[in-house]
């Protein structure tokens, strides 16, 4: 059959597939950059801090994604978990970088302003140095997402959810009928969730970001 024809046959898992592909991505990304900005918060003030915080999450990233979930599944075994704690560590370094950029970016009479109207330093943080430090935090997020896309394809060699089991099993029936079919339909599937996500980011950037901040 060809592609159109197995779409259709296949539709429904796919969907399925897809929506765990997502899934999966958008939690480990909620994590990611909950974590991220707390490092980033922690650590700006001090440049050993921030540097070795950006050192030790750009660790992660030298480790192969197969490699990595490989040796998580001893620990936590197949399936969800490893897919999820392998998508997380590498998703910290951009939104790390970019939240200690971010703050360290804020114009510091800004903030001697915010001390001479009596802020708290969490208030301070809240209401104007996290708010302004928002545009390349959420540059950050988008990278680290469209990373994370393609990275949890590799979770299917760990029994994990997603569209990576689609590529996985045309990769192991090369030669059969359908095999080139599975393999087009996980990767297209994937480009379009990495586009959707994009977007959805974009979208967020000019509902959070005012419009002098973005000139």
């Amino acid at each position: 059959m060809n592609f159109w024809e197995y779409l259709g046959n296949r539709h429904q898992q796919l969907l399925v597939d897809a929506y765990q592909h997502a899934s999966v991505v958008f939690q480990c990304m909620v994590v990611a950059t909950a974590l991220g900005v707390l490092i980033g918060v922690v650590t700006y003030r001090s440049e050993w801090a921030g540097g070795l915080a950006q050192t030790t999450t750009a660790t992660f990233l030298t480790i192969p994604s197969l490699a990595m979930i490989g040796l998580l599944i001893p620990v936590v075994g197949l399936g969800v978990e490893p897919t999820v704690i392998a998508l997380t560590l590498y998703a910290l370094l951009p939104v790390v970088r970019n939240s200690i950029v971010g703050l360290r970016g804020v114009d510091p009479a800004l903030v001697d302003a915010a001390d001479g109207i009596g802020m708290s330093r969490p208030g301070r943080l809240a209401r104007v140095e996290l708010p302004l430090a928002w545009p390349p935090i959420l540059i950050g997020i988008r990278v680290a997402t469209q990373m994370l896309m393609g990275i949890a394809a590799i979770a299917a060699y760990a029994s994990g959810p997603g569209l990576g089991n689609e590529i996985f099993r045309g990769l192991a029936s090369l030669g059969s009928a359908n095999a080139l079919n599975q393999v087009l339909a996980g990767t297209l599937g994937i480009v379009v969730l990495a586009l959707l996500f994009d977007a959805a980011y974009v979208l967020i950037g000019r509902l959070t970001i005012p419009r002098g901040i973005r000139a």
